[in-house]
This record gives C-alpha cells, structure tokens and sequence, in this order.
C-alpha cells in the first residue's frame, strides 16, 4: 500500500477514535525503534492535519533504558502522557498506579471491531481490565544459515539434542588458522536474551518461573544452556555479553550460523544474505516447546493531562493503513485483520515460522517480579553463570528466590 493511499486512509479514520480531546493539547509519547526507517514523523504529522489542536511530541528512547527511563519518570512526576509498553512492565506499573483504564474506551470505539481475535484478552490485566491496547505482535523463531547447513550436509534441529550437534558441527575454524571464526549459536547473554534461555529451559515440564525453578528439569535446562557456552564452545566468547546489535550483526556477518529472535529482523536478514537465510520454530526440549510471543502495546499514563487526546492518538496507531506504516519500520507484524489480511512485507518462509511458533508462544508471568527478571535477576545472574561465577543452580535458585519459590 502507497504511503499516500495510507495517509489519505488515515485522515477518514480518525473519527474512529473516541473522546473529544481539549483544544491546543500535546501528548508526549515515548517509543521505542531500533531500525533508522522511522515512520513516526510522518505518522505524527498526518494525525496532527487531522486533528488540529493536538501536537504530538513523539521520543525514540534507546531500548536498553527504556524501562528504567520509564519507570524514573514516573517516579519523578514526569511520565509521558502515553508510550509503548510490554507485559512484563503492566504489573509495576499498575502497582505504581501509573495506568489509566482502557476498557471503557475500547469498548466504544469502532476500531476494536478489527483487531485481531485474542489479543485483547493476551494483553488484559489480571484484574479484568484492558490498560493496553495492542499495536504489534511477533512469535520468536530459530535463524539458521541455509548455505551453512547446506554446505555440512545438515537438517534443521527439531530437539535439543540435536540442536547441541548441530551446533558443534557449525562452530568451525574455516580459516585454517587454529581460532574459531564461526559459532553455531549466537546468545544473547544481555538484556533481552531471557527469551533464548527460555526456549531451552521454560520448555521442560514442570518448569515455570513461579515456583518451578528449583527441580531437576529447571536445572537440566539452564545447565544446558551453560554447557553450550563453556564445555561445548557454540557461542561466541562474547555471549554473555551480547545484546540484540551483536547477535544480529553477528548472524549477518557469518560468524554465527544460528540465532532466535523474530520476524522483525527479517527482511534484513534478507537484505544481507537473500537465501541464505532461513527460519523455523525453535527446538523442543526436555519434551516440550516455550517460545515467546512478542507484545507491544500502547498505554495512556494517569498523570496524562489529557487523556483524551492521548487516546486519541494511540488508537490512531492500532488503526488500519497507520499500523501497516507504523509495522513497516519496527519489522512486526499488525494488530488489524484488514492490514493482516494483506501483508506481504516479510517473505513467506519467516511468517510461516511465526505461524507454526503461535501453538506454543507464551508470555511470562502478568507479576511485578517479572519486571525485574527481565531487567535485572535475568541478565546479571545470566552473566555470571556464562562466566562460572555462579552455577546453574545457583542462577536458577536467584530467580525462585525472585518469585518467592
């Protein structure tokens, strides 16, 4: 669809919108993207023509502060009016009484007739009420270098099992200088990557975050994860320090041969390697499988001065032919049957890996402790198992301590 086409869809939608915001309102909103391609400034300016009145200020806050920017702000008493949010985050920001309550505002505006089935429901707090309204959604999946498993004669893991041969397999010194220069897994040892470890451990049965981190199938799953690093050697050394840039780029360049993460790298992954690069649905392990499934959602803040122009402008975003341009430049895939219903903006083979990733995507726990797994508990105590600072159990035992196992 032209961005013209979008823009001229736009303008006749936003009367899907209710509330009738104040006259000469601003609403600050705080997102985040990790791509240069940033439609915002063109989305702000065709929501401001539309409602004149109504200024948008609009901030990229970098990914890796993001929350604890958020959370400082809000702290301080100067929170955005509205901002895109995660799971993880609803519970302390409702105990930080920092959400406004959507249901009301859903329920009568036009739009939520096309938001796709369930997501409403995904997203709903465990009170009953909506607080977020959905704008983009993903299922993480496994990368994998199709020349490189081609070239060794290999097929896609299916288990863990055979993830770790495969893996070992591909972490190659291809030079001939007597260093590896190719790995078979990049991990994300930072931030972020409690997605990777979960898929090697939260798979296991009877292991959850909320009390079952403490058994012998949590302990076989985060011990894999470690012996993958420092018996096996199929991560870079730099693993434990890797975050998003690095294990893209890293894929990209050929010195990993496999990653996780979801159909928002995908067209650059493309644009790098064409067909050398391929996906399917992470392994099964320990006899099940975990993925995550990716949210993102905006929220209005109860400090907003007018929450009906913040309204206003998020539900512009969850509006069909604005999500299509809003999807094109985070990589994700749209909320509205309408734009769903005609995407082509990823090739076939990475939506088709979502899609046989949905059955078994989950989130993590709707709990504040969650909060401080993914930004803290996670990442540090990751760190130190990678490095042998910690052991397995120990790394599992900080996290059931999270948790109040």
């Amino acid at each position: 669809m032209k961005t013209t086409m979008r823009l001229g869809l736009t303008a006749s939608l936003l009367a899907l919108a209710t509330g009738a915001a104040s006259a000469d309102s601003t609403v600050r909103f705080w997102y985040h993207f990790d791509n240069a391609d940033n439609p915002m400034d063109e989305l702000v300016a065709a929501f401001e023509e539309a409602n004149p009145g109504i200024t948008i200020e609009a901030e990229n806050v970098p990914w890796n502060s993001y929350y604890d920017t958020l959370y400082t702000s809000i702290v301080g008493g100067n929170a955005p009016d509205a901002a895109m949010v995660k799971m993880f985050a609803q519970p302390r920001l409702l105990e930080m009484g920092a959400l406004e309550p959507l249901a009301a505002r859903i329920d009568a505006w036009e739009g939520k007739a096309d938001l796709l089935d369930n997501l409403l429901d995904l997203t709903k707090a465990e009170d009953g009420e909506n607080y977020y309204l959905p704008v983009q959604y993903v299922a993480l999946y496994l990368y994998y270098r199709a020349d490189m498993f081609d070239e060794l004669g290999l097929t896609v893991p299916t288990t863990c099992d055979e993830f770790r041969e495969v893996a070992k397999a591909l972490t190659r010194d291809t030079d001939g200088n007597g260093q590896m220069d190719v790995y078979g897994f990049g991990f994300r040892g930072a931030k972020g990557g409690h997605d990777h470890w979960a898929s090697f451990t939260l798979s296991r049965e009877g292991v959850n975050l909320v009390g079952g981190m403490e058994n012998d199938a949590a302990l076989a799953g985060t011990q894999f994860v470690v012996d993958l690093f420092r018996e096996d050697g199929v991560f870079p050394p730099s693993a434990p320090n890797d975050g998003f840039q690095e294990i893209i780029g890293a894929f990209k360049a050929g010195t990993t041969a496999m990653t996780i993460h979801h159909i928002g790298s995908a067209n650059g992954m493309v644009e790098a390697l064409g067909d050398k690069v391929s996906a399917a649905a992470v392994p099964e392990c320990g006899g099940g499988h975990w993925t995550a499934f990716g949210d993102e959602s905006t929220a209005v803040f109860s400090t907003a001065e007018d929450k009906d122009a913040a309204w206003k402008w998020i539900s512009f975003l969850s509006t069909a032919g604005n999500n299509t341009m809003f999807n094109e430049a985070t990589g994700q895939l749209p909320v509205t049957k309408t734009d769903s219903a005609g995407w082509s903006l990823h090739p076939e083979r990475f939506v088709k890996a979502t899609m046989d990733s949905l059955p078994f995507a989950q989130l993590l726990p709707n709990r504040s402790e969650t909060s401080d797994f993914v930004n803290t508990v996670w990442p540090v105590s990751m760190q130190r198992a990678l490095t042998g600072e910690i052991t397995a159990a120990e790394m599992n035992a900080e996290i059931a301590k999270l948790f109040g196992e």
